[in-house]
């Protein structure tokens, strides 16, 4: 059988990626912490000390709002325009919507990302949004469907930033800007809404909902994308890539309980590293943690897919074999023995490494996991009192 040999890694050097065990390149001392995942704003914020992650997210929250606002009042100049060409309103009105349409959202951005507090900058920006708000619904003399339309588009982007709080607040501004820009005006009221600002309202219609789902939709998956890296973590040893204490109980009661219920064989094996601590102390704790991470690799390649292999704790490892029996899961170990016989490390030539295992088969009388484990134990101890370096399986019956 060829010798493997596995990359050396001190633990005072940067972590770098292994040639042929990437993924097990992470110092002992990161062994008891899962491994953090650098997102965007961990990056833009290692280059950029003075950006914090929380300015980052803050940032990235006043873009997403400009993106929303520019959508949604570029859409909105359409039918406040069509609007203020059917009442024949002076240039002057056409000037402010044009700012406010076109301009104001490219300033409001500017005034967030050189705010000190882009967030609550940007919830200002709000206010504003719902204050010339106000003012347009009393210019447009309340026509009914770009009235409703625009106070709708207005309370949907505050419900989804703030909720409803937030929406209480900026209506109550929203109202107030109209009352005083409509008395201002002489109260005028033409809800009427012809065809041409029923066509002029329908980009709005079709293209801000579409917008703001695409932004709920991209929220959603982003959660859901680190929710799921963070079960995955909380499942995944952090130095060796297999499963964890945790991961290898849940599997095991699912095996135990499909065995009980079928009839079918499979048998939990316990694996040792023989005499690890001395090799801890006689080489140092980089090297013992590639002897753990080679371990690992080979119960990964002995491994089949129904199988489960797991970081069981310290030197010990868990292998649930489902559809096997005791003389099945003894050719496994010979294998996994065999293997680690040959496992050389770069910076340890001398070091010959050895595993000691024991297994139990599910039976009636395993009541549990714990049994189960216990029996695998036993069986085990059986093992390293032989002699270390061996196979042994728990008695049946």
């Amino acid at each position: 059988m060829v010798s493997r040999t596995i990359p050396y890694e001190n633990a005072q050097l940067l972590p770098r990626r292994l040639a042929r065990y990437p993924r097990f390149a992470t110092p002992r001392s990161d062994r008891r912490a899962p491994r953090k995942i650098m997102s965007a704003a961990d990056l833009t914020a290692s280059v950029s000390p003075s950006l914090g992650p929380d300015r980052v997210q803050d940032l990235r929250f006043a873009r997403r709002i400009h993106r929303l606002r520019t959508l949604g009042l570029g859409l909105g100049v359409l039918f406040v325009g069509a609007v203020l060409r059917l009442h024949h309103d002076a240039v002057g009105w056409w000037l402010v919507l044009a700012i406010n349409g076109f301009l104001w959202p490219h300033i409001a951005l500017l005034i967030s990302t050189h705010s000190a507090d882009p967030r609550k900058t940007e919830m200002h920006n709000l206010m504003v949004d719902s204050a010339l708000g106000g003012v347009w619904v009393a210019v447009m003399q309340f026509n009914l469907l770009p009235s409703v339309l625009l106070v709708t588009m207005l309370s949907v982007d505050k419900v989804s930033v703030g909720g409803w709080s937030l929406l209480a607040r900026t209506f109550m501004l929203l109202a107030a800007a109209c009352a005083l820009t409509s008395a201002a005006l002489g109260f005028p009221v033409d809800i009427n809404t012809p065809m041409s600002v029923v066509v002029a309202s329908l980009p709005f219609l079709i293209g801000y909902p579409l917008a703001i789902s695409a932004v709920t939709y991209a929220l959603a998956r982003k959660i859901s994308n680190k929710t799921r890296r963070l079960e995955e973590l909380g499942r995944t040893d952090g130095l060796t890539g297999l499963g964890n204490r945790r991961q290898c109980f849940a599997v095991a009661e699912v095996e135990l309980e499909r065995a009980f219920r079928t009839g079918r064989p499979a048998v939990l094996v316990i694996l040792d590293i023989d005499r690890f601590k001395a090799i801890n102390d006689r080489y140092g704790h980089p090297v013992g943690d590639e002897v753990l991470c080679g371990v690992a690799e080979i119960l990964r390649q002995c491994s089949r897919a129904t199988d489960t292999a797991a970081r069981y704790g310290g030197d010990e490892f868990m292998l649930i074999l489902s559809d096997t029996d005791l003389k099945g899961a003894e050719e496994v170990a010979e294998r996994i023995r065999a293997q680690v016989d040959t496992l050389v490390l770069t910076h340890a030539p001398d070091l010959r490494c050895t595993v000691s295992l024991g297994a139990a088969e599910a039976t009636r009388e395993i009541i549990n996991v714990d049994v189960w484990i216990q029996q695998a134990d036993a069986a085990l101890y059986r093992a390293k009192a032989a002699g270390r370096d061996r196979f042994a399986g728990a008695a049946s019956g």
